[in-house]
């Protein structure tokens, strides 16, 4: 599986721990970027990692709260982007809605839970039937 990883500074340093986490279990790595602490504007990076969905299967973003990057990422199509804070979250957002995406706060996330959320999301399938349906209403924006 290709993980596509994208952060602004206050993200950067969550960023570089679940890349390393990620690449020590085999996953490929793309990165979107921003290389460094210096501040940057998280739209930028999520923008930048949304619009190459190609480039990935899987995609992870991290900003210091994790709202703003998951705001951004989900103006994209094709981007479902689920702001993940309890391994629930992280197995229902990919159980049940089929996201692609998944975003964390720096400020907000313990990095030991976060790995874990992580290796959950990469891990859970998507579980189709009823939720099928809903996950292309969500596609189409509308009933």
């Amino acid at each position: 599986m290709r993980v596509g990883f994208a952060s602004d500074h206050a993200g950067f340093p969550l960023k570089e721990r679940l890349k390393a986490w990620a690449s020590a279990a085999g996953q490929g790595i793309v990165d979107f970027g921003t290389d460094g602490t210096s501040s940057v504007d998280y739209p930028d990076f999520a923008h930048r990692a949304a619009e190459r969905q190609e480039e990935w299967d899987r995609l992870v973003l991290v900003c210091g709260s994790g709202i703003g990057i998951s705001i951004a990422a989900n103006r994209h199509a094709g981007i479902r982007c689920a702001l993940v804070t309890s391994p629930e979250h992280a197995e229902l957002a990919r159980r049940h809605n089929d996201a692609n995406a998944i975003a964390f706060g720096q400020r907000l996330t313990d990095p030991l839970q976060a790995e874990y959320y992580l290796k959950i999301f990469l891990e859970t399938e998507f579980e189709g039937g009823r939720h099928a349906g809903r996950v292309r209403k969500i596609e189409a924006g509308r009933p």
